[in-house]
């Protein structure tokens, strides 16, 4: 990353609150200025009781599978207020944040893909291509995709999901990113899920769509972009994953313009 390579842009960053400290660094680091939006909410699952639990018997899995950061975060609180991590439980996950936090928390060694990451690029490794007649806990948020229990079972694996968190639409006032918004003062968007882009729609209503629309919209997974196009965006980037992969995507896009 070169240092000034976003001077003078100004950045929405739509992560939830609290977990926008590092790509906000990063867009600072670089000159711009980082705009925190929160799209996202994450609050305690509707029900813990299912996942309290799982808890109680990590004893008999083989592998635990954290699919975000907020799983991470979400889950070993729950795990923490209940009983100590099982040190045979081998932990693993999709991301190089959710991976992070895991590191951060105390565990040495996580199952994660170098490449590609969600959970396509996690069944591609080979430690889960063998996993017949093992025992796997996924910790997720509610309602999450069902690809990587579904692929899982079909390998011959016993897959139990601890949903431990929701995602929901924060309350707050679009005021203010309006504003700057009809005063053309926004240079990109960065959405890092598709629940968060459509939260940001409903949230910046049927005044802000012009702005959502037409101004450059970063998003660092595939699935995030199909979605912004579906929904209208007339320019989408999508960028490698991560926070660095945003930073790198939009480096790239303004040194041309």
């Amino acid at each position: 990353m070169t240092a000034g390579a976003l001077a003078g842009r100004r950045v929405v960053v739509t992560r939830p609150a609290g977990q926008t400290a590092h790509l906000a660094a990063l867009i600072r680091a670089a000159g711009g200025e980082p705009l925190l939006f929160p799209a996202l909410e994450i609050l305690d699952a509707s029900d813990l009781q299912p996942a309290h639990r799982l808890i109680e018997h990590l004893d008999e899995f083989d592998l635990a599978i954290f699919i975000s950061a907020n799983a991470v975060t979400k889950a070993l609180a729950l795990v923490r207020t209940r009983r100590g991590w099982p040190p045979a439980l081998r932990v693993a996950t999709v991301g190089r944040g959710s991976e992070r936090e895991l590191l951060r928390q105390g565990f040495a060694e996580v199952i994660a893909p170098s490449e590609r990451f969600d959970s396509e690029g996690l069944l591609d490794l080979p430690q889960l291509e063998r996993v017949q007649g093992k025992r796997i806990v996924i910790f997720r948020g509610e309602g999450g995709r069902e690809l990587l229990g579904e692929s899982l079972a079909a390998r011959g694996a016993a897959v139990e999901y601890a949903e431990c968190y929701r995602r929901g639409r924060p309350q707050i006032d679009p005021a203010p990113l309006l504003a700057q918004c009809a005063r053309r003062e926004l240079d990109a968007f960065t959405v890092t899920s598709s629940e968060g882009l459509a939260n940001l729609k409903q949230m910046l209503g049927e005044a802000g769509w012009p702005c959502l629309s037409n101004t450059p919209l970063f998003a660092p997974h595939e699935r995030i972009a199909a979605a912004a196009r579906a929904l209208g965006v007339k320019a989408v980037v999508q960028t490698d994953a991560g926070d660095e992969g945003l930073i790198a995507g939009l480096t790239v896009f303004f040194a041309k313009v």
